[in-house]
């Protein structure tokens, strides 16, 4: 822990001179246009960030400031996987398209549904 870090009165030039004699080199990027964590389900993206890497003992930790904005993920369907859909239940390709996505890309459940 450094001390005096709680926002009293620590000068940003000092903190960084005792990072440095730590052996903790701190780099900010520049120029961000947007930061983009992607999960299954959905992404985190934050289009005003400020990102800092903090590398200490040859380990680069990455701070992301920003407003992070969660967006659901649309599911990508493999286009042999439409086709095979298509042809085992003689569909169009919409038809096939949205069968599996309704079925999270389950190529029997969508068959199944298309088939009853």
């Amino acid at each position: 822990m450094i001390p005096n870090m709680g926002g009293r009165g620590m000068n940003p030039k000092k903190l960084k001179q005792m990072m440095k004699q730590m052996g903790i080199n701190v780099d900010e990027l520049s120029d961000v246009e947007q930061v983009i964590i992607r999960l299954p389900d959905r992404e985190i993206v934050f289009n005003d960030a400020n990102v800092t890497i903090m590398n200490a003992q040859g380990v680069d930790t990455y701070q992301i400031v920003g407003t992070p904005e969660e967006v659901a993920r649309e599911l990508e369907i493999p286009e042999d996987d439409i086709r095979l859909v298509m042809e085992q239940a003689n569909v169009s390709e919409d038809a096939a398209r949205q069968a599996l996505k309704d079925a999270n890309g389950d190529l029997a459940e969508a068959i199944m549904t298309l088939s009853s």
